[in-house]
């Protein structure tokens, strides 16, 4: 593909505005150095450093389309809790937070990765501690969240839908949410980022879920086998009503399947000795909507978004990709192999 059509949607990212609806987590990140082993049980000892809270899921891919120009709207649900305070306020200035429930009741979800390293080493994680909610959501919440998303899509160019299990996000009110907009005659693209059911959403612009998550959801195994994944993707496409479908696929890129388009196969960008994949798929949706929202293919998009995934792993913790170095990558990636065309199954 022609680098200089992907450096136009690049440059046209920071004229639309994303709407970012769902799950929120705060992403705790505690960093230590290890100090010995313990004489109490064959465990480390790490020495107490410092700790970080960002946002996580929704709010991760809310930071993402913000990095890259954009503008977000984030609505969701948190608690009136320290995570929660941390979390707002590592927000990009570019996201539009006011659309995020607040109840005192509700316990923020904060997933804790302990990283320990030596002096002169980098800190790698150690462990990782959940501590999710999936309480029951009052009506009067829920009511609220609904109202306050509505509001937000209305004002957006793409819809982004975060549904990481919380209960929050269901396929009704999704499918409701899409209803609406084409009444109201704003029928913007809308995608899901679902962690568990995939095929539960149906008739939604696009969806980018991975490798294992699509295993899961059909009871496949794809390893290297370009038949099954060819199967699975059509499969997805078929049963979800999708426009299109993105698979990441770590180290073995992505492949996106439209229908009646042959499938593109997208190499991983920049190294395979990836620091951190911890964000990476809310950075892929992110920057896919967001180049949607500016009236890009999906194949466009697709690549955009390969290429902020493949900035994103290089980095330690959940992290963004910024429109310059998408720019710097895409010209790089050029420069590099001039003749590179696209791979199709």
């Amino acid at each position: 593909m022609d680098s200089a059509q992907l450096l136009a949607v690049v440059d046209a990212l920071k004229e639309r505005t994303v709407a970012v609806i769902g799950d929120i987590v705060a992403d705790e990140f505690v960093y230590g150095r290890v100090a010995r082993v313990s004489r109490e049980a064959p465990v480390l000892i790490l020495e107490y450093d410092s700790t970080e809270v960002v946002p996580g899921a929704g709010g991760n891919a809310a930071n993402n389309v913000a990095a890259l120009g954009g503008r977000a709207i984030l609505a969701g649900l948190v608690g009136r809790d320290e995570p929660a305070r941390r979390l707002t306020a590592a927000l990009n200035k570019r996201v539009d937070h006011r659309g995020v429930v607040r109840v005192a009741r509700h316990h923020t979800p904060v997933k804790t990765r302990i990283l320990a390293g030596g002096i002169h080493s980098a800190k790698q994680q150690v462990v990782r501690i959940d501590r999710a909610v999936n309480g029951v959501v009052t009506r009067d919440t829920r009511a609220q969240f609904e109202r306050r998303t509505f509001d937000a899509a209305m004002k957006a160019d793409a819809v982004l839908v975060s549904d990481y299990g919380s209960g929050l996000v269901t396929p009704a009110f999704v499918s409701k949410l899409r209803m609406a907009l084409r009444r109201e005659g704003h029928p913007i693209p809308v995608l899901i980022d679902s962690r568990y059911r995939v095929l539960d959403y149906r008739g939604l612009t696009a969806c980018t879920p991975n490798e294992s998550e699509v295993e899961q959801a059909l009871g496949v195994r794809i390893n290297d086998d370009r038949g099954v994944l060819e199967r699975a993707g059509r499969d997805l496409l078929l049963r979800t009503g999708m426009q299109a479908v993105l698979i990441t696929r770590g180290s073995r890129g992505m492949s996106l399947f439209v229908s009646d388009t042959p499938t593109v196969h997208i190499p991983i960008f920049g190294s395979d000795e990836i620091a951190d994949v911890t964000g990476a798929g809310d950075t892929v949706m992110a920057t896919m909507a967001l180049a949607l929202a500016a009236g890009a293919t999906f194949e466009t998009a697709a690549r955009l978004a390969n290429y902020a995934g493949g900035i994103v792993v290089m980095k330690r913790g959940t992290a963004t990709a910024s429109a310059d170095e998408i720019r710097r990558a895409v010209r790089s990636d050029s420069m590099s192999s001039p003749g590179k065309g696209r791979a199709r199954g």
